[in-house]
């Protein structure tokens, strides 16, 4: 469970690496719709869903193994690295482009995590809804800043 938390918040680290510097300058200075949430609660929403993700891969490496597991991780993997990548490319390059099309490529690996979790344990497949609902969301966000800028 120390490995899997570490990995994801390893992941966390660098999103806010990369999003923090940006935030009070280029962030700020964008049009953003009105369903914008306040910056405070970014922090605390992925806070826990990073700590969901950790507990929904301990529940698959500890349920799977042989290549249902490789399988599984291997596409948790995926996702996880297109998260780190969103931060960099939409804050870190300041590209709202370039993250609407990680976000959207990010959406789709989710899916697909929560599929091949389900199907080793459905308790780690439901622990990632929360974290596709957000991602979703966020994604409209992204849309509607590309929009409006």
């Amino acid at each position: 469970m120390i490995v899997c938390l570490l990995v994801c918040f390893a992941v966390a680290a660098i999103g806010s690496a990369a999003t923090l510097p940006s935030i009070p300058g280029w962030y700020e200075g964008l049009a953003k719709p009105d369903f914008n949430p306040p910056n405070w609660l970014f922090a605390p929403v992925w806070t826990i869903l990073y700590a969901m993700m950790a507990v929904a891969l301990w529940r698959v490496i500890n349920s799977a193994d042989g290549s249902a597991r490789r399988r599984a991780v291997g596409i948790f993997a995926v996702q996880l690295i297109l998260n780190a990548a969103w931060s960099v490319i939409f804050f870190g390059l300041q590209s709202i482009t370039g993250g609407l099309v990680i976000i959207v490529l990010l959406d789709i690996a989710i899916f697909a995590t929560i599929a091949q979790f389900g199907r080793i344990d459905r308790l780690a497949g439901w622990l990632l809804v929360p974290y596709v609902i957000w991602v979703s969301f966020a994604a409209l966000l992204n849309l509607a800043i590309f929009i409006l800028n």
